[in-house]
């Protein structure tokens, strides 16, 4: 029997989603990856996930994808826990999976199907699949369908004791805590998966971690977030949560078409990346692009 507690206690933290730079052919660029990376582990971030949503899952390369995997973990080290998202078909997920378990990763995060036709058992076993193939990984599903039942996920975690946590992202934080204790509030670690705009609400409701593209930019802003609310000082989240709204607003803006986007756009403001992207997400124009950089300014980011 597998002992995750560590896994379990980063996944109560800042997890942070890693930003995929690209040069000026557009090719997935390493070296000014690693220095992002270092960036949040010398920031005090402690948790990592290379190939989420913010890095851009779905318009990597397979190549794209397990170098992320493995500078991450090279530029972690001991320092933070690394996730590695997985996606796609279930034997393609199992395979990243596998490859991340090699490269030292300790957890993967399943990226929601994006099969049009999704059962709750068909939705167990899939996720079944890939929790087997790396029994020695801690395993966390990435919610982001509110018909995903708490009694869907119950099943899952008696069947799969690497099933660790939740990344969960519907917007509804009374179906989160609906979901949350019908699957077991205690069996699994609940990680806010819509980052800090949402985070004060759904550690009221049992959370302990959030997601954040935002951290990547600001890694101060978003660890005083998060000393707030293991505190339960709700009224010091909030004011950090005034301080990052109209950035996190920009993100969420038109069903979220500019997600990544804006958080490239701070990057390349602070002089630290490139703010190309890859289709289907596009480039802000002229006059967002100030915006982000006054609010970045704002934030007095080093």
């Amino acid at each position: 029997m597998y002992d995750f507690a560590a896994q379990r206690a980063a996944l109560a933290d800042v997890v942070a989603i890693t930003v995929s730079p690209f040069d000026a052919e557009g090719r997935f660029d390493g070296d000014v990856y690693r220095t992002l990376v270092r960036r949040l582990v010398d920031g005090g971030v402690r948790t990592l996930t290379a190939n989420g949503n913010t890095s851009e899952f779905y318009s990597l390369t397979l190549e794209e994808r397990r170098v992320e995997t493995e500078l991450t973990v090279a530029e972690a080290g001991s320092a933070a826990q690394v996730v590695v998202g997985v996606g796609h078909d279930a034997v393609t997920a199992a395979a990243a999976a596998r490859h991340a378990a090699e490269s030292g990763a300790s957890m993967v995060m399943v990226h929601q199907p994006v099969h049009p036709y999704v059962s709750q058992d068909g939705w167990v076993e899939y996720h079944r699949i890939i929790a087997e193939a790396v029994p020695e990984l801690g395993v966390v599903p990435y919610i982001r369908n509110p018909a995903i039942e708490g009694a869907s996920l119950a099943r899952l975690g008696e069947a799969c004791p690497n099933v660790i946590g939740v990344k969960y992202a519907v917007p509804d934080p009374v179906r989160f805590s609906t979901v949350a204790r019908d699957a077991g509030l205690d069996r699994f670690v609940w990680v806010a998966g819509l980052a800090e705009l949402y985070a004060p609400s759904y550690f009221a409701c049992g959370a302990t971690g959030f997601t954040s593209g935002l951290v990547g930019v600001a890694p101060a802003v978003s660890l005083e977030m998060l000393r707030a609310l293991r505190a339960g000082d709700y009224p010091a989240a909030m004011k950090v949560w005034d301080r990052i709204r109209a950035f996190e607003e920009l993100r969420a803006a038109r069903q979220s078409a500019n997600n990544v986007t804006v958080v490239k756009e701070a990057l390349a403001a602070l002089g630290l990346c490139r703010r190309d992207i890859r289709p289907p997400s596009a480039v802000l124009p002229e006059a967002e692009r100030a915006a982000v950089a006054a609010i970045v300014e704002g934030w007095e980011v080093a």
